[in-house]
């Protein structure tokens, strides 16, 4: 697989994709996370605002830009207009150096219930599926991007058929108490087209995603814990500004180091054809940071800095 298949064709057939538009109860003490008094720009998270009409809500955190899918009237169901709003939110993401790490949350109780299918049924032809992946992007918007930055899911309600595809997106996913995850779609004979049978497996196994996708069952926070599919688990109305928090934890740490170790491994997960191969790809990429990031490092530490394990 190309490192470049989900990147440029996504930017590249925006403007078209645009175009088209428009015409569980508490865990256990490892899982469970309490966040630190909100911040004003979280405060309020999770309930309609005063952003009129937008389908999808971007903000900038410093250097973390959080989106928001806001269409709580259908539980944050993605439409054609919606699809292409979350690709250039997340376009821009990836092409503005000054931002760090992305955060994709769902406003008004729910991360997403998946593809509106009520659009579809009385508009057949407002879906348009380009065959070849690498031409354009996912049905659901930003899913066939292949990030170079961190990208955090804060996960309440319902994340199922498409919504879960689009937290699969992301590195981590933290998760309210009371969220649901599962392959709705499955009912009604809707296919996983936006990276969920190929995500999935890779983070949980192939015996987990299986039972998921065979059965459309509902998962909980605990049990989607468990999987490894939850990272975190939060108490109820408190995600985005968990979600926040730890993307200011990571955006705290030298980025090319952290970014590299990402990319690597991505890279031995997707791409790499061995274990010699991904062995080499680690090396290459991380022997470019040690002037830059590491030498610096080594020097904190000899002072001092983060003894201890501290961060």
């Amino acid at each position: 697989m190309s490192r470049q298949l989900m990147r440029n064709p996504a930017r590249l057939l925006f403007s078209e994709a645009l175009g088209r538009s428009q015409a569980a109860t508490a865990a256990g003490a490892s899982a469970r996370e309490t966040c630190s008094s909100s911040s004003s720009a979280a405060a309020g998270a999770g309930t309609p605002g005063d952003e009129g009409k937008k389908n999808v809500v971007t903000e900038r955190h410093g250097t973390i830009m959080t989106t928001g899918i806001n269409r709580p009237e259908a539980r944050n169901a993605v439409n054609q207009e919606t699809a292409a709003m979350l690709l250039q939110a997340f376009t821009s993401f990836e092409d503005d150096t000054s931002l760090t790490v992305a955060v994709l949350h769902g406003i008004g109780g729910n991360f997403c219930a998946g593809y509106d299918l009520k659009e579809l049924a009385h508009n057949p032809t407002s879906i348009k599926l380009e065959q070849d992946v690498t031409k354009g992007p996912g049905p659901m918007g930003p899913s066939r991007i292949k990030f170079s930055k961190p990208v955090i899911a804060a996960v309440s309600g319902y994340a199922v058929a498409g919504g879960l595809e689009l937290s699969l997106l992301a590195d981590l996913r933290v998760v309210e108490q009371s969220a649901i995850f599962g392959v709705f779609c499955r009912r009604f004979g809707v296919p996983l087209i936006d990276g969920g049978t190929v995500r999935l497996p890779r983070l949980i196994g192939l015996s987990q995603a299986l039972d998921l996708i065979l059965t459309g069952r509902p998962v909980g926070a605990q049990e989607a814990y468990e999987f490894g599919l939850a990272n975190r688990i939060v108490p109820n109305g408190q995600v985005l500004q968990c979600a926040i928090e730890l993307a200011k934890q990571i955006s705290a740490f030298p980025q090319q180091c952290m970014r590299g170790d990402r990319s690597s491994a991505y890279y031995s997960v997707f791409d790499a054809s061995s274990f010699t191969e991904a062995l080499q790809f680690e090396f290459d990429t991380g022997v470019q940071v040690i002037s830059k990031e590491s030498l610096p490092g080594a020097k904190k530490f000899s002072l001092g800095v983060g003894r201890g394990g501290k961060l």
